[in-house]
């Protein structure tokens, strides 16, 4: 696509930049971008200031064409009514203008190009972020949230005035910490939700649902606080015989395995012991279970007892298991690389989201 823009370009300026717009948003989509980020390379691509206004989603973004974000509200031009003469899209045909581009029209057809791909793409974060609570998890001071005010609060991009606003409408107390949570949604999909820290941590019933929990802030923090869920939802299994381990992971208890996850991303080759815990998952349908076993547990007889097996047969399958690792697991440096080598396993199967 960027070649086609390229030799586009040089034949027909106008052509060769609507191609690149397309290709921007096309790549925002595919990266999950939020709908801030939507608004700013409106801006940006369009060289002038760019907003998204939607009451019923309690949404006021206003970006500056350098993309630098504006607090809607404050002197100037930030804040100011929409002037009926902008440039504007709607996200329902015949529906009242949502997204606008400070300047009167007519559009030309780098305009008209921004437009489209830009609302074609809020489109798609709108209906990833506003579906109903996640399913699976209840528990004190859990706010019942729209999910589209929850990315609204975890944006570090968005100003403190509008998270606070934002947080407010979830029923958030500013004075009470709070914490994110990451949900994943699918193999690549991951949904956020925000709660109160009220006493003790809530409780989770994740199902077949993996859940990253981020540490408790104050509720100006939870963009920190969704960046540590993220991370710790990678350390995430599925809890099944072919991705035995944990299914919710508390990033405060992740301690250095936050170092290994951020040391860990699409491109890091795989370490000699991952290859070798894959190699041993050949060896029979029960012994990744076996091994993630006798990873989490103090001894053997527990980790038999976790698989509700006679410790014998767990000492038998663990034989064979080794033979394909090439390392002893029965003592506490076999374990604690039987650990790493567990982690750095969900790592390259989560990459970063």
């Amino acid at each position: 696509m960027k070649e086609l823009a390229g030799r586009m370009q040089r034949l027909d300026p106008d052509a060769g930049a609507a191609l690149q717009v397309i290709s921007y948003f096309d790549r925002l989509v595919e990266g999950r971008a939020g709908l801030a980020t939507v608004v700013r390379g409106a801006a940006v691509l369009a060289g002038c200031p760019a907003r998204f206004v939607h009451a019923g989603y309690h949404l006021h973004i206003e970006v500056e064409p350098d993309g630098t974000r504006r607090p809607a509200g404050t002197a100037g031009t930030a804040g100011t009514a929409v002037d009926p003469g902008w440039l504007g899209a709607s996200l329902v045909s015949g529906g009242p203008r949502v997204l606008w581009l400070e300047r009167c029209g007519p559009a030309g057809p780098v305009d008209a190009m921004v437009l489209e791909r830009a609302m074609a793409a809020a489109r798609v974060v709108l209906e990833r972020t506003r579906g109903g609570p996640s399913e699976g998890f209840s528990g004190p001071g859990a706010a019942a949230a729209d999910p589209a005010l929850v990315e609204v609060v975890i944006d570090a991009a968005a100003p403190e005035q509008i998270r606070l606003r934002a947080a407010r409408r979830l029923g958030l107390d500013e004075t009470v910490a709070a914490r994110a949570l990451a949900l994943a949604d699918g193999p690549r999909e991951v949904r956020a939700r925000v709660e109160a820290v009220a006493g003790s941590a809530a409780s989770r019933r994740p199902g077949d649902r993996r859940i990253g929990v981020g540490p408790a802030m104050a509720v100006l923090e939870l963009p920190n606080s969704w960046a540590a869920a993220r991370t710790a939802l990678r350390l995430t299994a599925d809890g099944t015989a072919l991705d035995p381990g944990p299914r919710v992971v508390c990033a405060d208890q992740m301690g250095g395995l936050a170092v290994l996850a951020a040391a860990i991303g699409p491109e890091t080759p795989l370490d000699a012991d991952v290859q070798a815990l894959r190699a041993a998952g050949f060896v029979a349908p029960w012994a990744w279970s076996a091994l993630e076993a006798m990873a989490a547990s103090p001894s053997l007889r527990t980790a038999a007892a976790a698989l509700t097996v006679h410790h014998s047969t767990l000492q038998d399958r663990l034989a064979l298991a080794e033979s394909a690792l090439g390392w002893t697991v029965h003592d506490p440096q076999g374990r604690l690389r039987l650990q790493l080598a567990f982690a750095m396993h969900r790592l390259h199967r989560n990459p970063p989201s």
